[in-house]
This record gives C-alpha cells, sequence and structure tokens, in this order.
C-alpha cells in the first residue's frame, strides 16, 4: 500500500468519502505548514459483536496510513460498561479480547499492515491517578444536561439513567489528550460528544483537537444497524447461510433508495472494500439470468446504482443475491481465521457466553374434582350422609339442628 507524496494529495485522501469534518484547520496546519505525520485515533467500546459496519472505518484507516498517518485504535473497555452495563464488568476483559482478535482479522482481510498502527486498551491509562484527577476536572466544568446531551446518540437512553452514561462522553473527550493525537475519527452519530470534546478540553488546559466522520451503514432491517439486534447486521462471524437469511429478510422496497440498508452495504462497504482492494477502481457486479438479459450489470459509480434502482431497472430479486454473493467472499477470510484458532473460540464462548436455559417449574393442571380418581372435598353416601374433609360444612344434618338451635333461641330471647 503506497503513500502518496504530495502535502495536497494526503488532504484530499484524509477527507475522501468523510460525512464531515470539524476543525480542518487543525489538520492543515499539522500536513501543510508542520510537515509531519497527522496523529489520529478511532475507538470502539467493547461491547456487542463488532458487525459489518465496521469494514467503513477500517477502510478509512487504510486511507489514513496511505496518507502517511499515525493510527492508534482504542478498545474501550471501560466504556463498555459505563454504557448501561452493555458489557458486565465480569466479561470486560474477554469482550476486548475479542475485539482485538476480530479487529486484527478483518485489518488483514483488506491487506492493511497491522504493523503501522498502534492497538490500545483503554483501561491501560484509564485507571490512572492523572486521568481520574483529569475526569475530576473536566466533571467540574461539564454540567449534567451537556454531558447527557453528548452521548444521546451514543449511550443507551434509558428512563431512569445511571451516572456513568454522563462519565462516558467526558472519557472519551479525556482520551484524546491520553492518547497524544491531533485528530479523533468515529461515526456522524459521535458528533455531539466530538463538540464537547472541542468545546471542553481547552477550559481544563488541553488543545482542541479536529474531528473526522464517516457515514453510518443503515441496519438491515431499516434504521441504525444495532449490535443487539441480529437481524439488523450482519455479524463478521456469520456463515454463508446465516448472511443469505439476513438479507432475504432485509427491508429493500422497491424503487426506494433512502434508509435501504442493503444499498447502504453496496455504497459504504463493498464499493470502497473493492476500490481499496483495486488500486482506487472500485465495482460491484450483479448477474442476471438469460431471461433478464442475461449480461451482469456493472457497476463502478453508487449514483448510476441508485438510479436503476430507482427506474426498477435492477430491482431487490436482482440485488440481493449479489450482496450476498460479495459479502460471503467478504467474509471467508476472517471466519477461515476463527475455525483455524481454538484460542479465539474459546475467548467468544468466555467473551459472549450463551444464555442458561431456566428450566420452568411445570403447573399441575386443575381438572376439577368430576374426573375419575379426582380426590374430593366431600362424598356423598348411599344412605344421605356425607364424608370428606369439608363435610361438616354441608352435611345437611348439621345444617338442619344449627337452624333449630338458632330458632329456639331466637324464640327465648324475644
Amino acid at each position: 500500500m503506497a503513500e502518496v507524496s504530495s502535502a495536497e494529495e494526503k488532504i484530499a485522501l484524509i477527507y475522501e468519502n468523510l460525512a464531515e469534518v470539524l476543525k480542518d484547520d487543525i489538520i492543515k496546519d499539522v500536513v501543510l505548514s508542520q510537515k509531519r505525520s497527522l496523529k489520529i485515533y478511532w475507538g470502539s467500546a467493547t461491547t456487542g459483536r463488532p458487525h459489518c459496519g465496521y469494514f467503513v472505518p477500517m477502510v478509512k484507516i487504510a486511507q489514513f496510513l496511505r496518507a502517511g498517518c499515525t493510527i492508534k485504535i482504542l478498545l474501550a473497555d471501560i466504556h463498555g460498561f459505563l454504557d448501561n452495563l452493555k458489557a458486565p464488568i465480569e466479561l470486560v476483559k474477554y469482550r476486548a479480547e475479542y475485539y482485538r482478535f476480530v479487529i486484527t482479522s478483518l485489518l488483514k482481510s483488506l491487506n492493511i499492515p497491522i504493523d503501522r498502527l498502534q492497538i490500545v486498551l483503554g483501561s491501560s491509562h484509564q485507571l490512572t491517578p492523572e486521568y481520574t484527577m483529569d475526569l475530576f476536572r473536566l466533571c467540574s466544568v461539564v454540567t449534567e444536561h451537556d454531558s447527557k446531551k453528548a452521548g444521546a446518540e451514543v449511550v443507551k437512553q434509558v428512563s431512569n439513567p445511571t451516572l456513568s452514561g454522563l462519565l462516558y462522553p467526558l472519557m472519551q473527550a479525556l482520551d484524546e489528550q491520553y492518547l497524544d493525537v491531533d485528530v479523533q475519527f468515529g461515526g456522524i452519530d459521535q458528533r455531539k460528544i466530538f463538540v464537547l470534546a472541542t468545546e471542553q478540553l481547552p477550559k481544563i488546559n488541553y488543545k482542541e483537537r479536529a474531528h473526522l466522520m464517516n457515514y453510518m451503514v443503515p441496519g438491515l432491517s431499516g434504521g441504525k444497524m444495532s449490535a443487539s439486534d441480529p437481524d439488523s447486521k450482519i455479524d463478521l462471524l456469520d456463515a454463508p447461510e446465516v448472511v443469505e437469511r439476513k438479507l432475504k429478510k432485509a427491508h429493500c422496497v422497491p424503487k426506494e433508495v433512502d434508509g435501504n440498508g442493503v444499498i447502504g452495504f453496496v455504497e459504504y462497504v463493498l464499493l470502497p472494500v473493492s476500490s481499496l482492494k483495486n488500486e482506487g477502481k472500485g465495482k460491484f457486479v450483479v448477474e442476471r439470468r438469460k431471461t433478464e438479459d442475461g449480461e451482469a450489470l456493472v457497476y463502478e459509480d453508487i449514483s448510476v446504482l441508485k438510479e436503476d434502482y430507482k427506474a426498477d431497472r435492477l430491482t431487490p430479486q436482482l440485488l440481493k443475491p449479489a450482496v450476498t454473493k460479495a459479502f460471503v467472499e467478504l467474509l471467508r477470510p476472517i471466519r477461515t481465521e476463527y475455525d483455524s484458532s481454538p484460542e479465539w473460540q474459546e475467548v467468544l464462548t468466555k467473551a459472549y457466553p450463551p444464555p442458561v436455559a431456566t428450566k420452568k417449574d411445570k403447573k399441575v393442571k386443575d381438572r376439577g374434582t368430576r374426573f375419575p380418581g379426582a380426590k374430593r372435598e366431600v362424598e356423598a353416601k348411599p344412605d344421605g350422609h356425607v364424608e370428606g374433609p369439608a363435610k361438616e360444612a354441608t352435611s345437611l344434618a348439621t345444617g338442619a339442628e344449627a337452624a333449630l338451635q338458632n330458632l329456639e333461641i331466637r324464640k327465648k330471647n324475644s
């Protein structure tokens, strides 16, 4: 993966296919004026299992490396359980190990040289006395309202939130200082946290950083892709038959492009990955049967694909099998490495243990007292008297005697 040479080319490559850039003057100062390597960090809270949406930042990281940037990947293990205990404290260690396996394998599958980047565990610096003191300082200048607002699109929102959700964005901001970077890179959903970092770090005498944001891949079921909704995502270890099943069920309305997760996968994952692997010449191929003109549809520009989809030349029945085939091939090297690694398989079991099946107590069905063999409270005998635990309450003799006795008492009292 050859680096680009001129400073202008580096800037263009850094900005390519991004949703938004904040404080680009910082980036230009480092690259154009200081003429040094731009230091960038990308982080992920180690919560649910990584999905195919992770290809988006990894492709961008490959471009950053081509632009001569220095890259740090943060595995934010502490953030994992701060976010409403998405990662229980006893599982945090194993989930961080699992993320390391997955992200390393994903990078290798894209031919990204992993020796040119650094993977950092959040707890390696977030548990130091210095970091803790700086976090307290940040707490003293950031309001509850601002912290809650910053984490609104990232931290899980519940009716009665814990204080940990307020610490989450503050720590993400503070990580910029402790990782010693010029830029933080993340999804467009991180924007409010990035703004908080820009506004608040100077208040505790730390410099502001630039921020780069990539587009988010829509979920297969419509809306945002979620690690907690298995049908909205394709897991990086999904078997071919699982990929096929999920894409068959995917939300893919004919002629509708907006919010279409299947087209989103082509736009933000498949075409960029193809471009990365083929020296900037990405393409996506849709095979057609002879009854459908036979000739394959080849797309190098997503806008052309979208126009064909709107015109119904490209239908869901053609698109879904093509995306399935492309994803199966994309995931094959990751799945192969996992299958050959007992250590990775063991970590997966520890990080995401299967739920314990609870045995339900069998309810004894009340079939009443009339079925044969039922135990009755009372039983009438041929001579008219009754037997059983409730015979006193139902005995006619007892009832008559009591009634006569009550009558005698009333007569005396009157």
